[in-house]
């Protein structure tokens, strides 16, 4: 206890500096709020543990000087919901929600109170926090304005690089849903999922239910985005067929990509079935070797997660050093340019070559990658 009691005392001493109009009550229930409910704990700490613990103090001391004291609840409440709702991730997460949403008419503040509300009503770490504050301190103004700094440092610790808030409003999502996680055939899988687990201590838990919901939440969001991205694909490559082919190859892409035979498409289109392959030849050849490595490298390769920079064309790693090990200098200088995203005229006269010759060469080396990706799959 002596650790405890020794960073007690240093903490009294600096709150009768910094609020030396307030009485002596009122500064030892901020210090009995800051210490926490088993200051004890403080004594068996390592030097480096301790450390982080006197780091963790003087933050939380931060939340409650620089945003809480010296407003009133109200105030004091509105800025918590303001602080929250500036964060960028969550703000981001809640307006694409909110845009799929059927009630496109709430705010992001909407959404943020009521995750708040449902967190002072369910959360057990909250909960706890509620009654030692009303442990520490008789004062109701003082207990609100402990308590409101309280919510602000939970919702913004770092769990698995992420704030606790966001966990917490995917969980929201699932509860609010029909059915939601909850409806699971046997109580004691209920019980399972509102385990919790911890890194250490108990204030850092999280419960299960919220990483699972995340997990099925980033499925939802990576397939929402596939989505978006095959759309956008479309839509620009039949837009490139209209300009550099002709209408009868953008509705012919169209008809193909609805499921339809190449038979079923002459029909359509009022073609000799001969000239329906003499077409879809051309569209193919305008898709792979033009469109999707000249046009549109970016977008199509990402959708495709192909591309050089951030998929190694989409071979495994393996793959990639055997693709790599058959590459000539001159190819390898290539490839380096195209992956660091430089410009090809320097290389292109130090090779002695015309751009569009780095570019047809670019183009072959795809294509060789993906027939020893073909070659894997097969």
């Amino acid at each position: 206890m002596a650790g405890a009691d020794t960073m007690a005392e240093d903490w009294l001493s600096r709150l009768r500096e910094d609020f030396p109009d307030q009485p002596q009550s009122v500064c030892q229930s901020i210090v009995s709020w800051l210490l926490g409910e088993s200051p004890e704990r403080l004594a068996d700490l390592a030097e480096a543990d301790l450390a982080i613990a006197r780091q963790a103090i003087e933050y939380r001391y931060r939340i409650l000087q620089q945003r809480y004291w010296g407003v009133s609840p109200d105030q004091g409440y509105q800025r918590l919901i303001k602080r929250l709702s500036s964060l960028f991730l969550i703000r981001n997460k809640i307006k694409t929600w909110i845009s799929l949403s059927r009630d496109r008419r709430r705010s992001v503040v909407d959404v943020i109170q009521e995750v708040i509300q449902e967190m002072m009503r369910s959360d057990r770490h909250l909960a706890q926090q509620l009654k030692w504050i009303a442990t520490c301190t008789q004062n109701s103004r003082l207990r609100n304005l402990l308590m409101l700094a309280s919510i602000e440092e939970y919702c913004l610790r770092p769990i698995r690089n992420q704030p606790l808030i966001i966990y917490r409003f995917v969980n929201y999502l699932r509860r609010s849903q029909k059915g939601g996680m909850t409806q699971v055939p046997t109580g004691e899988l209920i019980r399972l999922v509102s385990d919790e687990i911890a890194a250490g201590d108990s204030e850092d838990s999280l419960s299960l239910l919220d990483v699972e919901a995340w997990n099925q939440y980033q499925e939802e969001q990576t397939e929402l985005e596939q989505q978006s991205m095959r759309h956008q694909v479309k839509t620009s490559f039949v837009n490139y067929l209209s300009r550099n082919l002709d209408d009868t190859a953008a509705h012919w892409l169209e008809l193909h990509l609805k499921g339809l035979s190449q038979d079923q498409i002459a029909q359509s289109l009022g073609m000799p079935v001969q000239q329906v392959y003499r077409l879809r030849e051309k569209v193919s050849y305008h898709a792979v070797r033009i469109f999707a490595l000249r046009e549109q490298p970016a977008m199509v390769l990402g959708w495709l997660k192909t591309s050089l920079q951030e998929h190694n064309f989409g071979l495994t790693h393996s793959q990639w050093d055997h693709y790599w090990q058959g590459l000539s200098p001159e190819e390898q200088a290539i490839l380096t340019t195209y992956k660091e995203g430089q410009p090809t005229e320097a290389l292109a006269r130090r090779l002695g070559l015309k751009n569009r010759q780095i570019q047809a060469q670019w183009v072959q080396l795809y294509l060789r990658a993906q027939d020893l990706r073909t070659q894997g799959e097969g």
